[in-house]
């Protein structure tokens, strides 16, 4: 079945939508206070020397973690595959949406170059010069 490129480039926009959601989502799942995340809302022990050690996983933006110990993750499991999923739909969309205007604008102008030879009289169909 074939789609416009307005079909990819609205997919791609809308993927582009979910990647950012997705990553707002696991950015901000620790919350304000991670310690206090950690210990009231999950039950789980906050590890200041972990943390201490990793300090720079919590801020990087791929992969997404924000762990309370070596063990415990407060990003959800999903988070990440999400991300790769949508960016990957979103760049591949993005890319076939290029694609299908080439082609028809290719196609509109050798159409109009054919009815044109076809008016002057010159049977144009399958000849190139």
């Amino acid at each position: 079945m074939r789609r416009s490129p307005l079909f990819w480039l609205m997919l791609s926009g809308l993927s582009y939508v979910g990647l950012f959601l997705t990553w707002i989502w696991g950015a901000w799942s620790g919350g304000l206070d991670v310690a206090e995340t950690c210990t009231l809302l999950r039950g789980q022990k906050f590890d200041d020397a972990y943390r201490a050690e990793h300090w720079r996983e919590p801020s990087q933006a791929f992969p997404l973690h924000n762990k309370c110990n070596a063990s415990y993750d407060l990003v959800p499991a999903w988070i990440n595959p999400a991300l790769v999923l949508f960016f990957a739909v979103a760049v591949g969309s993005l890319l076939v949406a290029v694609w299908t205007t080439v082609v028809r604008v290719r196609r509109f102008w050798r159409g109009r170059r054919d009815r044109q030879l076809t008016a002057n009289g010159v049977a144009g169909h399958g000849t190139r010069s």
